[in-house]
């Protein structure tokens, strides 16, 4: 598809958009955003990241995890919300830090991401950073519990049962809950692979404010992998609530490509 390719009426403006032209900056409302983290052995972490990302350190452990994130009104900038789209989607995260330009930056790693959308999946590495696998989702939730999950097409699987609580996890690698907020707001700078780059893209927030979870039930076919994370290596840390959070994605150079 290119800009002289006429929108046939079956296909959202939003996608017809996205294919014929780069999107410079992408609008939309985070409605609900979880992410499931866990600490990780730092050796461990290395092998997981390419060159030049190294694992970002708090108190001897990497950080890595999932962003489980439901959209809504997801459209071009200057276009009005009524076109926009929604999706859940889920992105396999790690905390990175590299030099560029003799600068230490930090952001995270994005390996893997997931969407319930058709159209994130087709747009996904071409015009959204990074190949997206089609996964079914599963959500119940009422502004106290949560329950989310999904399973790829590859058979990854990804779920969580949790409730709002007043109270940050004392077993957590973070200090508390303020520790825990700065140090996820430094990740807003994510690289996914696609082919011989990484595609950057920055998520600029209105408002930043995160609430603890208290899990009562978590699995992971990623982190409980034991082929990639011998036994002993990973342990569940904490999980994060955002809501109703207006933002911005903005695409950044494919700076840190492979080596």
């Amino acid at each position: 598809m290119n800009a002289h390719v006429k929108r046939h009426p079956s296909i959202p403006i939003i996608y017809y958009l996205s294919v014929t032209m780069k999107i410079p900056v992408i609008r939309g409302i985070i409605d609900r955003r979880i992410l499931v983290n866990y600490a990780v052995d730092p050796d461990i972490a290395k092998t997981l990241l390419p060159p030049p990302f190294t694992p970002k350190i708090i108190n001897d452990k990497a950080i890595a995890g999932i962003c489980l994130i439901r959209l809504k009104q997801v459209r071009p900038k200057r276009l009005p919300a009524f076109i926009g789209i929604g999706s859940e989607n889920g992105a396999h995260r790690i905390a990175v830090e590299w030099r560029e330009d003799g600068e230490l930056k930090e952001g995270v790693y994005i390996p893997r991401r997931d969407t319930s959308s058709f159209f994130n999946r087709l747009a996904g590495g071409r015009v959204f950073p990074g190949k997206h696998h089609q996964a079914r989702f599963d959500v119940k939730e009422d502004g106290l519990n949560y329950h989310v999950a999904f399973e790829s097409d590859d058979g990854t699987v990804i779920s969580v049962d949790a409730k709002l609580t007043g109270s940050f996890n004392k077993q957590s690698v973070f200090e508390n809950l303020e520790t825990a907020s700065a140090f996820f707001k430094t990740g807003a700078l994510g690289y996914s692979p696609n082919g011989a780059k990484y595609e950057g893209l920055l998520l600029n927030t209105y408002k930043w404010e995160i609430k603890p979870l208290e899990v009562s039930a978590v699995r992971s076919s990623f982190f409980e992998n034991e082929s990639v994370f011998p036994k002993g290596s990973v342990q569940f840390d904490n999980a994060l609530l955002m809501t109703n959070i207006a933002h911005e994605w903005s695409s950044v150079p494919d700076k840190a490509t492979r080596l």
